[in-house]
């Protein structure tokens, strides 16, 4: 009987997971071409065996440029690259053993889904009968087995992603790196393989290296994430750790919309810091690494995300957060299906508040006055104001010249 023909889904589980990948450290790298700007400064990261690990940052920020390091088609200006402690760093790409996907997928396009997977088992001199044997498993792996015959020109965008997945996947990486993948697909679909990608990590046990510079695709499939900005990781952490903790003013905003306050740090209740956000309007915030030696009077900057703000009319019950309470009045609303979003002059600023609880027969006018609240713990004193370069011109190292 002939299997029913799959097109986009998650896939499905009928193979037992293995763990295959490698740990893959980075250690100080740098890249500057010539005598130029470096464009990757001081990188390190370890990608843990079996982990997703994700470099989130805009375009120009060195993240792709460090992975292609990482894969061998870049040679770094100087640092460290090791797999489970063996260095690779002079290796040519062939002999990493990485499996690679770019965003083109590059895929053959007089070749079928058979011949492009099993291309690279060729290039390694796998016998002919061998190599059959492993990309027809892989495909079956990634639900393609109905498709073995067709040119990629047969096949959706999600489908032509999946052949690449199997082409990376068939001779067993040590890990896998992958440089925005999904950045050619429409939303649903995006969503769909964002699912199939995560799925096929948990089943290879494989460790993966993702670029992106698209928040919500970091956030929804990284065991961790390293956000770069002008060729440094400027944090690393967990989704919900770099989201709700940022540490700096770029980070803050990078990750989705967050409401900055100017203040003046005042000194130090328990366990969180006091902040004066305007004269006679205190209010308290999760105290940093260096609150404590921070000086009385200090200028601050404190992140508070639009959906950890709560908004009650002034004639609503009593209650009042142990961060701070403080007026305003509405001068926006705006309805996003999933939440709405208003718009709040209060402190001298106008700040952005995400609310579920939302109807329009129940919508603030604009004009209302309104109270504003926060707990301690959800507002974050940010670092130093960011003071990042455009760019450093290479240093001189062990007495070589510039880099």
């Amino acid at each position: 009987m002939n299997r029913p023909v799959r097109s986009e889904g998650v896939l499905p589980a009928r193979h037992a997971p293995r763990q295959t990948g490698r740990q893959v450290e980075v250690r100080n790298l740098w890249k500057s071409y010539g005598r130029g700007a470096y464009v990757v400064r001081d990188v390190s990261f370890t990608l843990r065996r079996g982990e997703f690990l994700t470099l989130l940052g805009p375009s120009g920020s060195g993240k792709t440029t460090s992975l292609m390091m990482v894969a061998g088609f870049e040679a770094p200006s100087r640092g460290e690259i090791l797999v489970d402690g063996r260095d690779i760093a002079d290796r040519p790409p062939e002999q990493r053993n990485f499996g690679v996907v770019f965003q083109g997928y590059a895929l053959f396009p007089h070749m079928s889904v058979l011949e492009n997977v099993e291309f690279g088992l060729r290039m390694k001199g796998v016998s002919t009968a061998d190599r059959r044997r492993q990309a027809i498993e892989m495909i079956d792996k990634v639900g393609l087995a109905e498709f073995t015959s067709r040119k990629p020109r047969e096949l959706s965008g999600g489908q032509q992603q999946r052949v690449a997945l199997a082409r990376a996947l068939v001779f067993e990486p040590d890990a896998l790196l992958l440089d925005e993948p999904l950045g050619a697909l429409d939303r649903k679909l995006r969503e769909n393989l964002q699912a199939e990608i995560k799925d096929i990590q948990k089943r290879f046990g494989i460790s993966i290296l993702f670029v992106t510079h698209d928040q919500d695709e970091a956030m929804m499939m990284s065991d961790r994430i390293a956000v770069m900005a002008d060729g440094r990781i400027v944090q690393m952490g967990s989704p919900a750790e770099v989201y709700l903790h940022p540490v700096t003013s770029f980070v803050a905003g990078f990750l989705g919309e967050t409401n900055l306050l100017p203040g003046s740090f005042k000194g130090i209740d328990g366990s969180h810091a006091v902040i004066e956000f305007r004269e006679g309007v205190l209010g308290r915030a999760r105290l940093p690494a260096d609150g404590r030696s921070r000086a009385a009077g200090a200028a601050v900057l404190v992140s508070i995300r639009p959906e950890r703000v709560h908004l009650l009319p002034t004639n609503g019950r009593p209650h009042v957060h142990d961060g701070a309470t403080v007026q305003g009045s509405v001068t926006g609303c705006t309805f996003l299906g999933r939440h709405a979003r208003y718009l709040v002059q209060s402190l001298d600023q106008s700040l952005a508040v995400s609310t579920t609880e939302w109807s329009p027969d129940a919508a603030l006018p604009l004009g209302a006055p309104v109270r504003l609240t926060w707990a301690a713990e959800d507002a974050q004193i940010l670092g130093e104001p960011d003071a990042a370069p455009s760019s450093l011109r290479p240093a001189r190292v062990d007495g070589q010249g510039e880099h």
